[in-house]
């Protein structure tokens, strides 16, 4: 008998929402589904990389690149707003057209709005449900909300209860209306009994210019620092890269069990507040220090939520200097059980 086709198509909005889409790719297979894997740009390249053997499709792009200053941010997602709609639409095309090429039996978007079919159980996973914008947060919110009711189902990678990770952002005052199962923390990583090899872990992603800023800023910072660190510069390119600068071993990219071990091997890490990242250093019980990525409210709310808990500390981009490093041990750092989690009654669904 044939397997089961699941569509598994992630945002490429840095590289956090392909890397939680591993363990459910990985789910999919242990369950006896074959997954089939949709994307662009940084996202599609990661997943081919760990995947080579699975089916990719490329969706059309969002495109959207941050402002050099994080205050214009908002405005910029305003001006692209009707290329956001139109890509939505184009997503909506793209899935029919996989659905009917490939026969599927279901769908898990992470975050694009318009990957949806109605002629198969559809699911969209998201940790916002309240997308946090400010003083529009109400509007984008409800618009965000608005296309997930288009889903059978809304997965949040997070418990339902107290204490969670993603606090406001995963939940809802009102949850009448939506057809929501809380997951559990998603990570790829697990802990490993290794020994530790670096002081400090910098690990980037996210969409540009804010990424090389940030990467431009800390290797200034860093270069007569005297303890060891691994730099993970989050730049997905054909071929791997290493190079030794002092005390910094700087990587263009690392996957799977090479970044599992560095992440075990490390005693610290630095790094944006994105959710997955957190979900990844509760996973493996780090202590961290956070900068969130300018004008990105929801990478700001996480890193005040996480310092006004005692979790973890932070500041802006252009606050931040090696003497803030000396904050992590004042702060217990993340830890989190979610318990036993069972994907085969997930995929029941399909």
């Amino acid at each position: 008998m044939p397997k089961k086709k699941i569509l598994v198509a992630p945002l490429n909005w840095g590289l956090g929402h392909a890397t939680r889409c591993i363990p459910v790719i990985k789910a999919l297979e242990a369950n006896d589904f074959e997954p089939i894997i949709a994307s662009d740009g940084a996202a599609l390249s990661l997943l081919k990389k760990e995947f080579p053997y699975l089916k990719f499709y490329e969706l059309p792009s969002y495109d959207i690149r941050y402002a050099r200053k994080g205050f214009f941010f908002k405005s910029k997602i305003l001006l692209k707003s009707f290329k956001i709609s139109q890509t939505i639409a184009e997503e909506r095309k793209a899935a029919l057209e996989i659905y009917a090429q490939e026969g599927l039996s279901g769908i898990i978007s992470d975050n694009r709005l318009g990957v949806n079919c109605k002629f198969v159980p559809s699911v969209f996973m998201t940790h916002q449900l309240n997308v946090l914008t400010g003083n529009t947060t109400y509007f984008s919110s409800k618009l965000h909300q608005h296309y997930i009711k288009k889903f059978k189902e809304c997965w949040v990678p997070d418990v339902e209860g107290s204490p969670n990770l993603s606090g406001k952002l995963g939940h809802l005052k009102d949850k009448h209306h939506f057809n929501l199962r809380y997951i559990g923390p998603l990570s790829r990583l697990s802990q490993k009994d290794l020994l530790s090899i670096y002081d400090l872990m910098v690990i980037l992603s996210g969409p540009e210019p804010q990424r090389t800023l940030l990467e431009e800023k800390l290797l200034h910072e860093l270069k007569d620092y005297d303890k060891k660190v691994i730099f993970i510069r989050g730049v997905m390119e054909d071929v791997q890269t290493k190079e030794t600068q002092g005390n910094l071993t700087i990587y263009n990219f690392l996957t799977g069990e090479e970044l599992e071990n560095a992440f075990n091997q490390s005693e610290t890490v630095l790094s944006r507040s994105g959710y997955t990242t957190l979900m990844d250093l509760a996973k493996l019980k780090k202590k961290a220090f956070f900068i969130p990525t300018p004008g990105q409210t929801e990478q700001v709310y996480l890193a005040k939520r996480l310092q006004e808990k005692g979790i973890a500390p932070s500041c802006k981009q252009h606050q931040f200097s090696l003497k803030k490093l000396e904050e992590i041990e004042l702060y217990k750092g993340l830890s989190f059980d979610s318990g036993v989690f069972e994907w085969r009654d997930m995929f029941s669904l399909f």
